[in-house]
C-alpha cells in the first residue's frame, strides 16, 4: 500500500508540472501564440511584449514540461506548440475558466458576444459561402501568421492596415474576418470598423487554429504570394492571397 502511495504522489507530481508551466499569464499568451505557427524567439518576445531573455525563460519552462518544442535554423531557433493536444488542451482551459469564472464570461461578452451586431458565422457556413463565392474573407492577423497559414482564399489584412485598404474592398460583397481564436480583439475590430463604413460584416466564431485542427483545408503563402488587399476583386475571392493548399497533417514542423 505504502508503495502504491508513493507511486501515486509521483504520478500526481507529473501531473502538477504542467500546472506549474501554465500558471503565468504570459506562458498562456505564448501558447496561443505559437497555437497560430511556430515563431522565434525574437517574434515571441515582439508579440507578447517581453525581453527576448524573459520570453527565452517562459519558453525553458513550457520545453520542461514538454508543451513546446524546438529546431534551430542559422542563428535562429523556432519554436511551436510540441503537437496538437497542446492546443486542444489549451482550448479546453480557456472553456474551464469560461465555465467556472463569472469574471471571464462577463469579459467575453462584454468586448466580444454584445459587440455583435450578426451572429458569427460557423465553419461549416463559411465552407459553404466560399464554394458559392459570394463572400470576401480577410485575416486580420499579423502577416507572418498569416503565412505560416491560412484559410483558402483568405487576405492578409494586418490589423492596423485595414482602414487604409477599405477601398479595395468591394461594398456589396459580404465580409467575414476571422484571427486567432475566441478572445482575440483584431477580427471584433475589424468587423466594428467594417460596419461603421457600411460594410456587411461579420466574425468567424473560430480562429485559425481551431479550423485547422479540424482538419479543414489550409493554404500557405509564398513570398511571391503575400496576399495582398490589392488583389482582391468582385468574382474573384477564391483565388485570392493563395499559393498552396496543404491538410493539416502536412504543415511545417
Amino acid at each position: 500500500v505504502r508503495m502504491h502511495e508513493a507511486l501515486k504522489d509521483q504520478l500526481y507530481g507529473q501531473f502538477a508540472r504542467i500546472g506549474a508551466a501554465i500558471s503565468s499569464p504570459k506562458r498562456l499568451e505564448i501558447i496561443d501564440l505559437l497555437s497560430q505557427g511556430e515563431k522565434t524567439v525574437e517574434s515571441i518576445a515582439r508579440h507578447a511584449r517581453l525581453t527576448v531573455g524573459n520570453a527565452s525563460a517562459h519558453l525553458k519552462v513550457l520545453r520542461t514540461a514538454r508543451l513546446v518544442d524546438h529546431r534551430r535554423e542559422g542563428q535562429h531557433v523556432f519554436y511551436r506548440l510540441a503537437d496538437d493536444t497542446v492546443f486542444r488542451f489549451f482550448r479546453e482551459f480557456e472553456a474551464l475558466a469560461r465555465n467556472r469564472l463569472v469574471e471571464v464570461e462577463q469579459m467575453a461578452r462584454l468586448y466580444f458576444e454584445k459587440r455583435d451586431q450578426l451572429d458569427p458565422l460557423t465553419a461549416g457556413e463559411l465552407l459553404a459561402r466560399l464554394r458559392d463565392d459570394d463572400v470576401i474573407v480577410l485575416d486580420v492577423r499579423p502577416e507572418e501568421e498569416y503565412r505560416e497559414g491560412h484559410i483558402p482564399g483568405a487576405v492578409a489584412v494586418p490589423p492596423d492596415e485595414l482602414e487604409e485598404r477599405l477601398r479595395s474592398l468591394p461594398v456589396e460583397r459580404e465580409i467575414v474576418a476571422y484571427c486567432r481564436g475566441p478572445y482575440c480583439f483584431f477580427s471584433v475590430e475589424a468587423v466594428d470598423l467594417l460596419q461603421r463604413r457600411g460594410y456587411r460584416a461579420r466574425r468567424l466564431g473560430i480562429g485559425f487554429p481551431d479550423w485547422r485542427t479540424q482538419g479543414l483545408p489550409v493554404a500557405v503563402a509564398t513570398e511571391e504570394s503575400p496576399g495582398s488587399p490589392a488583389s482582391i476583386h468582385s468574382g474573384d475571392v477564391s483565388d485570392s492571397g493563395r499559393a498552396s493548399e496543404r491538410r493539416p497533417d502536412e504543415r511545417k514542423r
